[in-house]
């Protein structure tokens, strides 16, 4: 059996070969500047829409993946991708470009970790050898679509969160060196009620509790680190009061992408980041090589969603949170 209770066992070899990142201005700005591939000087990056900018973030990514590996289409099975915008359309006119088999996902912020399970599970069930897992995200983009247009300047809440612009692709395979993803906990979906918009980490944060205990309770691994994604100040916060309330504290070990990527006190992002560019990027930049590095052993790296849309939030909808578990070993 590939499954410890609701978790999945990886069996064979699933390596994590290389990342390749991509940070905006802003992202530049944080703690983690020196650390990504590549950096763009502006929100359009020559392009003549936020849009255009994003897609072309996921097709730059994907393609210098490939090209500092010597990656050919003929060697890639597949191309697992999303984002947050209409119809993943990021991801699908990047796909347009890249030529090679998609299949596109929707699993909003949490689409870092959706794409890389999915791509480990079908790598461990034998039908591909190489895969590329790729989402984005882009600042203004995802204002335009959620909350408000930027033109109109309206003052952010306390609780809102600074959508990354970025994008990071992963090559995942069945053969060569690197960090291993062992196991594969999918969450189900938590909606206690949120309907605040400007308050993405307290939508999202019962999901994480909720995966996390899941993926912990079934494979009773230490981990030497816990890092969940774009949760910020307000979501990390309840995930520890949460776990603290049943006696079974991870705050020692536990960190999140939305605190790590800028520097709150410096930075004006009040909660922290967000969006799917958030997790992705920091996995890329800062976990990963802490892993190749050999600073960590192990990584339990879950990536959160909150699955609303603008329709739906109109109609007085709450937002259904949702996380997704990856565990990685060196």
């Amino acid at each position: 059996m590939k499954k410890i209770g609701k978790t999945f066992k990886i069996g064979g070899d699933v390596v994590i070969r290389d990342v390749y990142t991509i940070a905006g201005p802003k992202e530049a700005e944080g703690p983690l500047k020196d650390k990504f591939d590549m950096v763009i000087d502006d929100d359009l990056w020559g392009e003549d829409s936020w849009e255009k900018c994003e897609l072309k973030l996921q097709k730059t990514a994907a393609e210098n993946l490939k090209n500092r590996n010597n990656l050919l289409n003929s060697n890639i099975d597949l191309l697992i991708s999303g984002d947050l915008l209409n119809q993943i359309t990021s991801s699908t006119y990047a796909a347009r470009d890249l030529e090679l088999p998609y299949i596109g996902v929707y699993g909003a912020c949490s689409t870092m970790t959706l794409t890389m399970g999915l791509g480990a599970m079908i790598i461990d069930g034998g039908f591909a050898e190489n895969v590329i897992c790729v989402t984005s995200s882009h600042f203004c983009s995802a204002e335009r679509q959620f909350r408000l247009p930027l033109e109109m300047g309206g003052q952010r809440h306390a609780s809102a969160q600074w959508t990354v612009t970025g994008s990071a692709a992963v090559w995942l395979s069945n053969s060569g060196q690197g960090p291993k993803i062992k196991h594969v906990t999918f969450g189900k979906i938590v909606d206690l009620g949120v309907k605040d918009a400007n308050n993405m980490g307290a939508a999202m944060a019962p999901a994480a509790y909720s995966s996390l205990n899941q993926h912990l309770k079934d494979t009773a691994i230490d981990y030497d680190l816990i890092v969940t994604g774009d949760l910020g100040t307000v979501g990390k916060a309840i995930v520890n009061k949460m776990f603290n309330e049943d006696n079974n504290s991870i705050e020692s070990k536990y960190d999140d992408c939305g605190t790590i990527i800028y520097d709150i006190e410096k930075q004006d992002v009040h909660a922290g980041g967000s969006g799917c560019g958030c997790s992705a990027t920091v996995f890329g930049s800062f976990l990963y090589k802490k892993l190749l590095n050999n600073e960590i052993k192990n990584l339990l790296f879950t990536a959160t969603g909150a699955l609303h849309s603008t329709t739906a939030s109109l109609q007085g909808e709450s937002i259904p949170g949702i996380a997704h578990c990856l565990g990685i070993e060196m």
